[in-house]
């Protein structure tokens, strides 16, 4: 085998990486973190034709998922939720309980895969440590390196996009960037609370209830919705997440097609 050097593999990544780098310092909408509910409205809304671009702060997507219960690489998927599976390719054939039983890894991997091949984005070992706020808007995001952000005094660089999504689970650290500013009051958002304890049921009820956008530009989807509102808990149940991100996908591309800003 010939034909190629060490000094064009390293040439190739970095042009390559660099190309796409640069061709995502804007988009319609960024993600910030690749869990199932970040994955999931990536999915939609990159095959409804926007330009989602997903961050995310570890190395590997796919949030929570690959882990299943205490570390039982099998989650469970209600069925309200299995036609986005469905239209993902992702086996959902087995029965427990009532439930469907997903292998963890298919589950993670395909919605990568499929959110990748509908024309999606993911930036890993990017985390996000601002906002931008452009007249009263979430109108960009501050970014850094996952491994620099807080142990070198490096400076970040912008993105700019239509929308946010925090799609960052228990932490909604985006949405906290909003909070510790004063900048998220009344009634729409329940400040400094935090996510309820367990409650699978009520949990995922509430996650989809509330997906929603909690400021001008800003969206939150998945665990961010309970984070930020206050609702339960819910565990290795993965339907509301799914779910939520289709349902905030759809809300998005809803503004979008009717030429309203995003």
């Amino acid at each position: 085998m010939a034909g190629f050097n060490d000094i064009q593999i390293t040439r190739a990544i970095t042009n390559g990486y660099h190309e796409k780098f640069s061709d995502r310092i804007v988009s319609d909408v960024h993600i910030v973190g690749a869990g199932p509910a970040g994955l999931t409205a990536a999915f939609y809304m990159a095959k409804g034709g926007l330009k989602v671009t997903l961050v995310e702060r570890r190395l590997g997507p796919g949030g929570g998922i690959w882990g299943g219960g205490m570390a039982m690489n099998d989650v469970v998927v209600q069925d309200e939720a299995l036609a986005i599976l469905k239209d993902m390719g992702i086996r959902t054939d087995r029965r427990q309980e009532g439930l469907a039983v997903v292998d963890a890894v298919e589950m993670a991997s395909g919605l990568i895969f499929k959110a990748l091949q509908a024309g999606a984005t993911i930036l890993n070992l990017v985390t996000v440590e601002d906002i931008c706020l452009y007249e009263g808007r979430v109108a960009g995001l501050v970014v850094n390196r996952t491994m620099i952000s807080g142990q070198l005094h490096v400076d970040p660089v912008t993105f700019g996009c239509k929308a946010a999504i925090d799609g960052t689970g228990h932490d909604a650290a985006v949405v906290q960037m909003l909070r510790k500013r004063g900048l998220l009051t009344g009634s729409k958002t329940v400040v400094e609370t935090g996510e309820g304890p367990m409650n699978a049921a009520e949990g995922e009820a509430f996650v989809v209830e509330r997906t929603s956008e909690v400021f001008p530009g800003l969206w939150v989807a998945g665990m961010s919705v309970c984070a930020t509102y206050g609702g339960p808990r819910m565990g290795p149940i993965f339907g509301g997440m799914l779910l939520s991100g289709k349902k905030v996908a759809e809300l998005i591309l809803e503004r979008s097609n009717a030429a309203q800003p995003l």
